[in-house]
């Protein structure tokens, strides 16, 4: 139990490695079997930590016994706990739609998939901002990979774009660590915090500039305005189970804002106190309305799905940007709601344009559906989770935003962009299914069916939204712990003595 911290890394890591052996790199229901059982076993690990954090607090796990700040240091409280969790619920979701089929167009996709979990889990747990940056690579360099996997001209054009605006990222990451540690000589979060409070005047405005300097890289990691455009093009052309998995990726973005702005720069930091509010609420909510405006003009189901990402991550920074531990508990509700919701959508959006052939998921007529019932109830679902219309866990997670507000300027700035958001979310998605489900040609030829396992996929990441409804109470307060944990400098001290003892 004392090594649980390290295990939602080493479980993929190991994985992964495994799968790419001779004895299983060419034998594809064996790597399914195995790809499957690990994405199981992630998923009661990352119970067995969300539920030692709940009882115990922040966990530490010093690698090899360095003390902190020297070594490595991994950090598991409440938060990382729980994204680590919903990364392997996404991944068990994404995983079983793969096994349906599409993990047979292309090499590797099982040990690029593990790959793709580990670095996400250690975006997650790493205690040390260095480390973030090395784990931002492990699962960007597997999702180059991802992202063309099968082929085509589509895949490469939105790879070329993905790469090169990623490999800009890393590089100015690289600046700001350099930055960061010139003047602070550590780059371990907790040490880091306590030291940017003992800055001198001569100091302060270099720390400034790396630490905005690391909200532009995570601002582009989480698809924030100017940085977006990325986003649509290459999440609608990606494949289906990669596209499904992507919805995490760029909550990795936001958990980063959201953990070195308010760990290192937030209310105690002193003179760099919240640098990123001036910046981070204007663009979040200016990412909002660019996102409305995309999903209004989006010509096919994927693109629209692309477009909703754009729209929840408005939501999800504008929620960030008000740096109040009940603003945070709404943000990481809406994040599990989120996540699961468009992973499903890109999925389904698979399964709606593979019945409609060569039309595809655009919104033209087109033959007849072969399961229009399944389709369409997962698709219902989906809309009124993903427009935020009650009575499901998209309403509930804007509700505690709204009610995160404060003040006459915050209720009247936010309050009206993030509810036309959602008029504009409805608009798009009503026509949508109109014209998926009911404009078809009465004598085009009937579609093949859909394997079952796809309508499992799905239905497996929808039932979520009304469970987060139903066991709402447990799990609303379960994110205030969390939110409270994160903005409590106490316990961070605290955090930090362990980590060195």
């Amino acid at each position: 139990m004392q090594h649980l911290p390290i295990l939602p890394i080493v479980i993929p890591l190991l994985a992964g490695v495994l799968l790419l052996l001779p004895p299983l790199c060419h034998s594809l229901p064996r790597q399914r079997f195995i790809a499957v059982a690990v994405n199981l076993a992630l998923i009661v690990t990352a119970v067995m930590l969300l539920q030692r954090t709940h009882l115990e607090g922040a966990l530490t796990y010093a690698l090899g016994d360095w003390p902190s700040p020297f070594g490595i240091v991994l950090v598991a409280d409440r938060i990382s706990a729980l994204l680590t969790l919903l990364t392997s619920l996404l991944g068990l979701g994404a995983l079983l739609y793969a096994c349906a089929g599409d993990d047979k167009n292309g090499m590797y996709f099982h040990p690029l998939f593990m790959f793709q979990l580990m670095g996400v889990n250690g975006a997650f747990l790493t205690g040390d901002i260095f480390n973030l940056f090395v784990f931002f690579e492990v699962l960007l360099i597997a999702s180059y990979a991802l992202l063309i996997h099968g082929g085509g001209k589509q895949k490469t054009r939105a790879a070329v774009h993905y790469v090169i605006i990623n490999l800009v990222g890393s590089c100015l990451f690289l600046f700001a660590l350099g930055t960061l540690y010139g003047v602070l000589g550590t780059l371990n979060i907790a040490d880091m915090a306590a030291k940017a409070t003992l800055l001198g005047p001569d100091e302060q405005p270099l720390a400034k500039a790396g630490g905005l300097l690391l909200l532009a890289v995570f601002g582009l990691k989480a698809a924030l305005l100017p940085f977006y455009f990325w986003l649509p093009r290459s999440y609608s052309s990606a494949s289906a189970p990669v596209a499904a998995l992507f919805a995490i990726m760029t909550k990795v973005g936001a958990y980063s804002i959201l953990r070195i702005h308010t760990t290192i720069f937030g209310a105690g930091a002193g003179a760099l106190a919240e640098i990123a509010t001036p910046w981070l609420q204007p663009l979040a909510l200016l990412t909002l309305i660019i996102g409305s405006i995309g999903a209004l003009a989006s010509p096919s189901l994927r693109t629209l799905t692309a477009n909703l990402t754009l729209v929840s991550m408005g939501i999800l920074l504008t929620a960030i940007a008000l740096q109040r531990a009940d603003a945070t508990a709404a943000a990481l509700y809406y994040t599990i709601h989120t996540t699961l919701v468009t992973g499903a959508l890109f999925l389904l959006a698979d399964m709606i344009g593979r019945q409609r052939g060569k039309a595809e998921d655009r919104f033209v007529a087109s033959r007849r559906m072969q399961r229009p019932v399944a389709l369409g109830v997962a698709f219902v679902i989906a809309a009124v989770a993903a427009t935020g219309a009650p009575p499901l866990s998209g309403f509930v997670g804007k509700v505690l935003l709204l009610q995160a507000t404060e003040g006459a300027v915050e209720t009247s700035l936010i309050w009206p962009i993030v509810l036309i958001s959602g008029l504009a979310a409805i608009i798009a998605l009503s026509r949508a299914g109109s014209s998926l489900f009911w404009r078809h040609s009465e004598d085009a030829p009937v579609a093949e069916p859909t394997p079952a396992l796809r309508i499992i996929a799905v239905y497996l990441l929808l039932a979520a939204s009304p469970l987060l409804v139903v066991f709402g109470g447990p799990i609303t307060e379960f994110t205030d712990a969390a939110a409270t944990q994160l903005h409590d400098s106490a316990a961070l001290s605290g955090m930090m003595q362990q980590g060195g003892s």
